[in-house]
Order: C-alpha cells, then sequence, then structure tokens
C-alpha cells in the first residue's frame, strides 16, 4: 500500500532554529557636546533648535559653555532650548555619548568614559595608528559621520559639506580677484558690454556641481573637465541647461587654462587627488588668475598647491593666485553647523528609538556603515589596511 505523500519536503521537518524578532526598546538619550579646540575648527554639531526638538524628546544635552559661540550661537540660545550648560570640559566628556565635529585628541579620548559612545568625523588621512590604540583600550564604540550612509547608498554628510564647499569656491575666488593689487580687479558678473568671467572647474562631483551653479548664476561662462562622461552628463541634467563639458585631455585642459579667471579643482582620489594640473600648465595662466584647490585636504590635484589657512589662505605661484584651505566650511560656521545639525538630528532621534546606537545599527544599514569600533574592536576595512590592524566584520558582532 503507498504511503500517502507528505505536503513537506524532508529538509522542511527537519527541526529549525527559531527565529526571535529583535524588539525596539525606546531609551533617553545623554549626549555631551564639547567646544572644538582644534585650529580653526568653528562648527558645532547641533543647533539650539535640534537641542530643543532632541531635549522635548525626553533626552538631555550637556554642552560645554562657549561651543556654539564661533557658529553665531550663544549659551543663553542652548539653555532656552534645554541644554544644561557647564564649564568643565571632562563633564562633557563624561557623558554616555559625546557628539563634536572634529575627531577627539589623544587627551580627549582620556576624558571618555570606558565603553561610551562616540560620533564625530575621523578624518582617517589626518590619524595615527595611536588614536586607534587609545579607542580600543577604553572599549569605545565609534561612529564616523562621514561614512554614513543614505537611503540612496549616499554619503549625506560629506554631501552636505561638499555643497558648501563648491558654492563657496566660487564666492571666495569672487572676493580674491577684486583685489586690483594682486587679483585682475574683476567683477562675477554679466555686465553689458564686459566680456564675461572664465571659470574651469575640474571634476563633476557635488562641489563641482554647485562651483557650476554659483558661477553660471553670477553670469559667468563655464567650462568642466572629468574623466567619467556620465558624471558630465549627469551634471547637465542636475543643473538643467547645457554649457562646455570635456573629458580631461591636456591639449584641451591647457587651452581652457590659458583663457580662464578661475580655475577650481574638486577631483578626489581613493588615497591621494591626482595631480591634474601640472606646473607647466600653471605657468601658462593669466597674471592674477586664481585658482581654488578644494581637493587639498587630499594633496590637491593642482601640482603647485600648497596648504594654507583661514588666517593666510592666499599664495601666489608666477603672478597666479592659489587659495590651499583645506576645511573651507568652517569658513561658514553657522550655514555648516546648520547644515550638520539637519543631518545629525534625524539620527539622534532613531538611536533613541531604537534604545542606543548598539541598537539602533542593527536596524539601519546606512549608520552601519558609519561605525568604525565596536566596544573596542575595529570594524572598519579601510582603518585596518591603512594602519595594518586587524579587525571584526560588524555584522558578526551584533547579530
Amino acid at each position: 500500500m503507498n504511503q500517502p505523500s507528505s505536503p513537506f519536503t524532508k529538509a522542511q521537518l527537519i527541526p529549525q532554529e527559531e527565529m526571535l524578532e529583535i524588539a525596539r526598546q525606546r531609551g533617553d538619550l545623554f549626549i555631551g557636546v564639547p567646544k572644538e579646540k582644534y585650529f580653526q575648527e568653528k562648527r558645532i554639531c547641533l543647533t539650539p533648535d535640534a537641542v530643543a526638538a532632541i531635549v522635548a524628546n525626553g533626552n538631555k544635552i550637556l554642552l560645554e559653555s562657549g561651543a556654539g559661540e564661533e557658529a553665531g550661537f550663544s549659551d543663553t540660545e542652548y539653555s532656552e532650548a534645554g541644554a544644561s550648560i557647564t564649564k568643565e570640559t571632562k563633564k562633557v566628556f563624561s557623558c554616555p555619548i559625546v557628539l563634536k565635529v572634529e575627531p577627539p585628541t589623544l587627551e580627549e579620548i582620556e576624558l571618555l568614559q570606558p565603553k561610551s559612545v562616540l560620533i564625530s568625523a575621523l578624518q582617517l588621512k589626518t590619524r595615527q595608528k595611536k588614536y586607534f590604540e587609545a579607542l580600543a583600550k577604553k572599549k569605545i564604540t565609534a561612529l564616523a559621520f562621514e561614512f554614513i550612509k543614505d537611503q540612496d547608498q549616499s554619503y549625506p554628510a560629506v554631501k552636505a559639506l561638499s555643497e558648501i564647499a563648491g558654492t563657496a569656491s566660487v564666492l571666495i575666488a569672487a572676493e580674491l580677484m577684486v583685489n586690483a593689487k594682486k587679483g585682475n580687479g574683476l567683477l562675477f558678473g554679466n555686465i553689458s558690454g564686459v566680456p564675461p568671467i572664465e571659470v574651469v572647474v575640474i571634476g563633476a562631483g557635488t562641489v563641482g556641481q554647485f562651483a557650476v551653479r554659483s558661477a553660471l548664476g553670477l553670469g559667468a561662462n563655464v567650462k568642466v573637465f572629468d574623466s567619467s562622461i556620465t558624471k558630465l552628463r549627469n551634471l547637465q541634467m542636475a543643473v538643467g541647461r547645457t554649457f562646455y563639458t570635456s573629458t580631461i585631455q591636456p591639449k584641451n585642459l591647457l587651452k581652457a587654462l590659458r583663457r580662464c579667471d578661475v580655475a577650481i579643482g574638486a577631483v578626489r582620489g581613493k588615497n591621494r587627488s591626482p595631480v591634474i594640473v601640472t606646473q607647466k600648465m600653471v605657468d601658462n595662466m593669466k597674471k592674477g588668475a586664481v585658482i581654488i584647490d578644494v581637493s587639498i585636504d587630499m594633496g590637491g590635484c593642482f601640482e603647485t598647491s600648497e596648504m594654507t589657512t583661514h588666517e593666510a589662505p592666499v599664495r601666489m605661484y608666477n603672478d597666479v593666485l592659489h587659495y590651499g584651505v583645506p576645511n573651507i566650511p568652517a569658513r561658514y560656521p553657522k550655514t555648516a553647523s546648520i547644515s550638520i545639525s539637519n543631518i545629525f538630528t534625524p539620527y539622534v532621534f532613531d538611536i533613541a528609538e531604537a534604545g542606543g546606537l548598539e541598537q539602533a545599527v542593527r536596524f539601519d544599514e546606512g549608520l552601519r556603515n558609519g561605525l568604525y569600533f565596536y566596544r573596542g574592536i575595529l570594524t572598519n576595512k579601510a582603518v585596518s589596511d591603512w594602519f595594518d590592524m586587524s579587525y571584526s566584520d560588524i555584522n558578526l558582532l551584533i547579530f
């Protein structure tokens, strides 16, 4: 007699592991916001409006006195928004979560409580191995905001700061050109009967896009160079009008640089920005022309560029003005702070809703991408490769 066929396969009849749902449990956060001590850093992570929203949601914020002054926000504004103000740096760094723009110094890491959470920039190229060793020693969970990914797989913090840098590069060039002693005394603007300013933008990423928008808005003639046809096509679609675009070919680039009044470099590389404009090309540029090398923090894409400061931003080479300040958004601290705050605030709410950062990274893959230390264990491959340190996959640690 035939056995009745089973509706289940043999594999389905073997006992299975029970999959338990991870429950979200809301938790109130206690966040410390220290004053930035790094040279020329004037930004702050949260505006008073953001603090008011976060505190109204049941969280606590301890702010170091004067932390928002350089960005145009007073202690009174933060106090009225619901933050507690203290003059004790140690107290701020002893909070369970510390939120800051620049990565902490080794002295500041010493002030962190063991097993606490640090949210800041990482700025990998400026770090040293002992920075990571200090974090590991304290079993810190650290999140780099420039590595956080959005729903569309872009990097929101990098994008926001690139928008500022792109727009600012044109405004800075406009300021430098007004100086008739060093610059050409030219005005950005389509003045009747006067030939427009010629601008060359190298790089069609976010910085390039916002530089192009600003230059076109001021009436300049713009030429954009990039090695990617797709990026050039996307740039024209994003700006919504046609203008001169070209792949990076030395002959065409040299011709454009000879005629231009402003050259903006915005090309990034994996380790170092590639040198696109050689010394010989700069030698052929107009007297009084302006170079803004936005990628100077990664070595620069002009061979003649050197890093400068906000106090002494311009260096002359062969009668060509070179602007090589690496932290352009810090020149506009209020705008940059509002922009950063807009990115941070929703993440703070998500972290609180999940019951802490360690829970939040389980649910949010983009946030998890920003994690480079988990309870003192290195979880970022880029850091591991750069400093020859062992690392663990974050997915194996939290699931």
